[in-house]
């Protein structure tokens, strides 16, 4: 399955949650509430979920696998480039001139 970018979900679920308070001020403003309703079926649509609340704790599950990975991830040291100006000489691995012929000279 086609996982859906952590920095959408992230900015999706932040806007779901915004209305949700917004909605819960004001329920009886028709406005907030198609906005609010909105928010909810895009997070639907983005996590494969049918009802708003599933798709935002499956949306808080997600953004939350990451960072539960990183944490149990050994720390290893990556391999470090070389000096930045200090390069190894290039080493020429073709034949000598001698043995190098053109096709067309055969």
């Amino acid at each position: 399955m086609l996982l859906p970018a952590k920095a959408e979900v992230a900015r999706q679920l932040r806007r779901y949650r915004a209305w949700e308070r917004v909605m819960l001020a004001a329920p009886d403003d028709r406005t907030v509430r198609a906005t609010f309703e909105d928010s909810g079926y895009t997070l639907c649509v983005l996590m494969g979920k049918r009802c708003a609340r599933e798709a935002a704790d499956a949306a808080e599950r997600y953004l939350r696998a990451n960072q539960v990975a990183r944490l149990k991830e050994p720390d290893v040291e990556r391999p470090r480039p070389a000096a930045v100006g200090r390069r190894a000489p290039a080493v020429d691995r073709r034949a000598p001139a001698a043995e190098r012929r053109s096709p067309a000279g055969r």
